[in-house]
């Protein structure tokens, strides 16, 4: 339930006016990887950064907490709660990003 709400929360936030569309916080998302790792983005800590990665190894690893083939349901659903929250995350942040970037932007211009 927890992840469907930050689901829901995560398209809310993508769909208000006058916010960055799913579009730009899509293409932000490389980049903010790029400033985070970096160091110059703090919005995005090590510690969240660690997590996403784990989250990717995660999906592509064979080996799951649930396994598919004992509990197809079950197991599927880890797998889609863990995406879920991994786009939830990039979405969110990379709403952020684009704000950060634009600020960035204007100071630099000021």
């Amino acid at each position: 339930m927890a992840k469907a709400l930050r689901a829901y929360k995560a398209y809310r936030d993508v769909t208000r006016p006058g916010t960055p569309g799913l579009g730009a916080r899509l293409r932000a998302i490389p980049r903010m990887l790029k400033a985070a790792t970096s160091g110059r983005y703090p919005g995005l800590g090590k510690r969240r950064l660690a997590m996403l990665a784990v989250g990717v190894v995660y999906l592509v690893s064979p080996i799951d907490l649930v396994p598919e083939a004992a509990l197809l349901a079950f197991g599927v659903v880890d797998d889609f709660g863990m995406f879920m929250w991994m786009m939830s995350t990039l979405l969110g942040q990379g709403g952020e990003f684009v704000e950060w970037e634009k600020q960035q932007l204007r100071s630099t211009h000021s």
